[in-house]
Formats: C-alpha cells, sequence, structure tokens
C-alpha cells in the first residue's frame, strides 16, 4: 500500500488505513430502506452515533436524502434543513467526532463544511448530478468520496446495460479522480457503487474483481450494508441481512477495500479484527 491508498487527511489529522476503518450511517430520511436506521427523536439519535463512537466507528456519515431506489425527491432547503438540525445536536455532543455528509448537491456541501466544519464529503452522484460538486470540494478542501452511477436515484436501475461493468466503472471512477487531482483535491476515496446501477449479478462480479481497483491509487470504500445484493440473493428483507453483509465485508476486506461504510460498526469492526489476524500470517 502506498502513500496514495495508504494515508486518509481528515480534519487536519491523518489516518493511516493499513488498517481498514469504519464508517457508521446514520440516515436522516423518513424512508431509509432499512428501517431501523431512521430516527425519531433527537435522542436515539444521539444515542446511536455514542454507540458508534464508542464500538469503534471513524467517521459517521450523515445522509438528509435517500439514495434507495424510487426514493421521492427533496428540495435542497429541506436536505439542508435535516442535515443541519442533526449536525448541530451531534458536532455540540461530540465535538471530535470525525463527520461525513452524504450529498449530491453543492450547496448543500458547502453549507456542511462552512457550518459545521464536516471533514468529508460523500457523492453518490461521482459528481454527475450537480456540474459545481468538483469545483466546490476544490474550494473546500475537504476529502471527497467518489462513487459510480449512472442516471439518478430515481431511474438508475433502468441504466444497467453494460459491455463489461468492471471496466466500465474502473474507467469512469479512474477518468473523475484525474479531474480532482487537476482541481486539487487531494483526499478522493473511491466507492464502485454497489446496488446503484448495479444488477445482483453485476454487483457480485464488481466484488469479485475488486482488487482491480487497486491501480486507481486511491482509498477504496465499498457500501454494501444490508443492501439488496444481500437481501435478494438470500430471500431475505433487511433486517435480516446481518450475515450476509458481514460475509461480504470480509470478501471486500480481501479485495483491498480500506473503508466499510455500515450499519453495524461492532460486527464491522470485528470483521476487520478476524481480516487483521488473518493478514498476518497469510504470506
Amino acid at each position: 500500500m502506498d502513500d496514495s491508498t495508504r494515508f486518509l487527511k481528515l480534519n487536519g489529522s491523518l489516518y493511516d488505513l493499513q488498517t481498514p476503518i469504519v464508517m457508521g450511517v446514520i440516515n436522516i430520511t423518513p424512508d431509509s430502506f432499512f428501517a431501523l436506521s431512521r430516527y425519531k427523536s433527537d435522542r436515539t439519535l444521539l444515542q446511536q452515533v455514542e454507540t458508534f463512537l464508542t464500538e469503534g466507528a471513524t467517521i459517521i456519515d450523515i445522509g438528509g436524502y435517500s439514495t434507495r431506489s424510487q426514493a421521492e425527491p427533496i428540495t435542497v432547503d429541506e436536505e439542508i434543513k435535516r442535515i443541519s438540525d442533526a449536525l448541530e445536536l451531534i458536532c455540540k455532543k461530540f465535538p471530535q467526532a470525525i463527520i461525513s455528509v452524504d450529498t449530491f448537491r453543492s450547496p448543500v456541501a458547502r453549507f456542511a463544511v462552512q457550518q459545521y466544519n464536516v471533514a468529508m464529503i460523500n457523492d453518490i452522484s461521482g459528481g454527475t448530478l450537480d456540474p459545481l460538486m468538483f469545483e466546490t470540494v476544490s474550494d473546500l478542501q475537504v476529502a471527497y468520496i467518489l462513487m459510480h452511477i449512472r442516471g439518478t436515484p430515481q431511474n438508475m436501475q433502468d441504466n444497467t446495460d453494460y459491455e463489461d461493468v468492471t471496466s466500465e466503472v474502473l474507467q469512469f471512477l479512474a477518468k473523475r479522480v484525474a479531474q480532482l487531482r487537476l482541481l486539487g483535491v487531494n483526499d478522493v476515496i473511491i466507492d464502485p457503487g454497489f446496488g446503484f446501477a448495479k444488477t445482483l449479478e453485476q454487483n457480485y462480479e464488481l466484488m469479485k474483481k475488486l482488487s482491480i481497483f487497486k491501480q486507481i491509487n486511491a482509498p477504496l470504500l465499498v457500501g454494501v450494508s444490508r443492501k439488496s445484493m444481500v437481501y435478494n440473493l438470500l430471500e431475505t428483507d433487511p433486517q435480516n441481512a446481518l450475515n450476509g453483509t458481514t460475509a461480504l465485508h470480509m470478501l471486500a476486506l480481501l479485495g483491498g477495500a480500506s473503508i466499510l461504510r455500515v450499519h453495524d460498526v461492532k460486527e464491522a469492526m470485528e470483521t476487520i479484527k478476524i481480516f487483521n489476524a488473518y493478514n498476518k500470517y497469510k504470506n
């Protein structure tokens, strides 16, 4: 692992990704696909953040716009209001927490960084849904998660026609990483976008070939927690998809993932601990 993939700068501190880290998901949306990640009160929200931090999450990812397939769109103002209410509470109680904001809109990104000093923007569109996002991230000088998608959350599953899904996702990410670096964005994390404009079979093909993304020389984030690639395959639902998620997390780590984006921090941390023990002796 070279320095371009090993270290990540967040709020002025360097994080060594030689040991993979966990990002805990906090959805400030009423319609998240995983019901247990919806928070109905300030108290339950803060309890969950505290639990994530205690269990070992390095990053807390706050999202105010549901990106599940067929989710109803909301206005920029509504998205800002949702994340503002949550960030106000979280930053006051946990001032040292490393916060990421999950948004594909540059005004939301700018607001979150300038008002709450968030360390990272997690953009499910890879800059495709807002032409000002790359310029905004460059101006703000924060870390940026570049994810692959086709279309929008509303129509992405109508855009799964690839000649070679792995090659096309790789080319998309490599090209846009190069654009970001030309703009002076140094801390870019790549995300193949499991579940976004991919069929179940395409998701597993990407997982099988995950190590190919190492050639981009950027830290790799994998977000498969309780997604349809787990519960549809196992003929269950998101609430009963933890075991399958854990199995995929181990495959992701073996494929080179440095960051796991999860709903269940304790189990992800245990998976990393086992992976580290295995990795120590595999040679």
